[in-house]
């Protein structure tokens, strides 16, 4: 590096220096942007001030992968957050849709775990799992069907003690067992050990009514709703007294009870959409793969699904994202997003750019074609889309668009849409991909408080 490169770049460090220790004193996340303005790194911070600075001070060190970043950086965005809980979310979101090339970490599939009450058993029990959904288990997919879902939470491990905490005040049921009011097997069932300390009510050897079971159920659920204080409260009374009378294990016992308890509220909503990839699969994704084929008269399930949708951002700049789904189930290494360059606010001219882009080489002849493309709208849309092909040499194999309210399924080469029963599987896998498509157009709008992370 010249005299003169390595002094714009020690200014440009200061600079970014200066706007760091400026930022808000809050928990957050931080996107370092190149001169394109693309993200190539994305982290948490719990005081925002002090971790994006840490980057940009002259001793900075960054270790052997990560220090050739601060010869790219040309800027940065923040997002505050309500806590470190929201940062991680946030965090692991961004990672995993945004992809930079600096990030090492939260780029697998591993997901945050969920906490299940089911409802349609007689005796509910209570579980965590990371498939709140129960998509590819035909068995969790059943349990879970109707059942109150919360979260997902930050800390799995945090989350597995306060359950087993509250178990103790709330005694319900975390095993297995299919259990059904007034089989004769129950009054000869021997129950586990938690029941021995105290810690279930046994309802599997009938121990306790099923209407007497649903009430401490529903009383733990109306707890998970709340902030706990009461609880928390004498938890703490309890820890200074035991303190007082130097019963430190004890009160160190507590102490621990009490910030496990504290992390339930460490946690998001389904609706939020940090984790849409366990959160969308409303029906078996195998079923929903063959319900489709049949719809659209395919010969073979539907294995390779890709979906189109346009948005606009900031009130005017259009974009356009692809996602892709392999066997019902979102595919993250396929998804795209494209900024249109010259169709303004025109929906059509906008689905012809991305549709020309997106299927140039197919259409050349040098890749292949999914099974099923789905174009997000109505008619208008897929003969904006069919106008795009008819422009490349090999045509798709099918063509089809999904109109929102009505939810008809219009296809290629037909003149009347198809109506199908808001249960069918082929129409929910449809749904999935296109409310996906929807997200991930619109999901950096959202979180970067429209601030703009495309990529061109």
């Amino acid at each position: 590096m010249s005299e003169a490169d390595a002094r714009l770049h020690r200014e440009r460090l200061a600079g970014l220096l200066a706007r760091a220790r400026s930022l808000p004193d809050s928990p957050g996340v931080y996107l370092m942007k190149d001169e394109a303005g693309a993200v190539i790194y994305v982290g948490k911070a719990a005081r925002l001030p002090d971790r994006v600075s840490s980057y940009f001070v002259p001793s900075a060190d960054l270790g052997f992968k990560k220090q050739p970043m601060l010869e790219l950086v040309a800027d940065f965005d923040v997002i505050e957050c309500e806590g470190e809980w929201e940062a991680l979310l946030t965090e692991n979101r961004l990672i995993k849709d945004l992809k930079p090339r600096f990030n090492v970490r939260l780029t697998d599939d591993k997901t945050f775990p969920y906490l299940v009450v089911t409802q349609r058993e007689d005796y509910p029990r209570v579980f965590v799992t990371r498939n709140p959904t129960g998509a590819g288990d035909e068995a969790l997919a059943a349990l879970v069907r109707g059942a109150r879902v919360f979260g997902p939470f930050t800390n799995a491990g945090a989350l597995r003690e306060a359950v087993q905490l509250l178990q103790r005040v709330f005694r319900f049921r975390t095993c297995s067992l299919d259990i059904v009011e007034g089989d004769p097997k129950n009054r000869a069932f021997r129950p586990c050990l938690l029941h021995a300390i105290g810690q279930c009510t046994a309802p599997c050897a009938e121990r306790i009514g099923r209407e007497a079971y649903g009430q401490d159920v529903e009383r733990f659920v109306r707890f998970l709703g709340t902030r706990r204080s009461v609880m928390l409260r004498e938890m703490r009374q309890q820890m200074d007294k035991a303190a007082a009378e130097l019963r430190f294990e004890q009160a160190a016992t507590l102490r621990d009870e009490i910030i496990a308890i504290e992390k339930l509220d460490q946690r998001a909503r389904a609706s939020d959409g940090f984790q849409p990839e366990t959160e969308i699969a409303y029906v078996d994704p195998q079923k929903g793969c063959r319900a489709l084929a049949k719809v659209l008269g395919l010969e073979a399930p539907v294995r390779c699904l890709e979906a189109i949708d346009i948005a606009h951002l900031h009130g005017g700049e259009t974009v356009g994202s692809k996602v892709c789904f392999m066997d019902g189930r979102p595919f993250k290494d396929e998804y795209r997003r494209y900024k249109v360059r010259g169709a303004g606010n025109d929906d059509y001219a906008a689905i012809r750019e991305v549709v020309s882009r997106r299927y140039r080489d197919a259409g050349a002849g040098q890749a292949l074609y999914p099974d099923v493309i789905l174009i997000d709208g109505g008619l208008g849309q897929l003969h904006a889309a069919m106008e795009a092909f008819t422009t490349l040499d090999v045509p798709p194999p099918m063509v089809i668009s999904l109109a929102k309210k009505e939810e008809l399924i219009y296809v290629q080469r037909r003149s009347e849409p198809v109506r199908l029963a808001r249960t069918n599987a082929g129409l929910r896998l449809c749904q999935a991909a296109r409310d996906e498509a929807h997200r991930f157009a619109q999901a950096y709008h959202h979180l970067l408080r429209r601030k703009d992370v495309l990529d061109e």
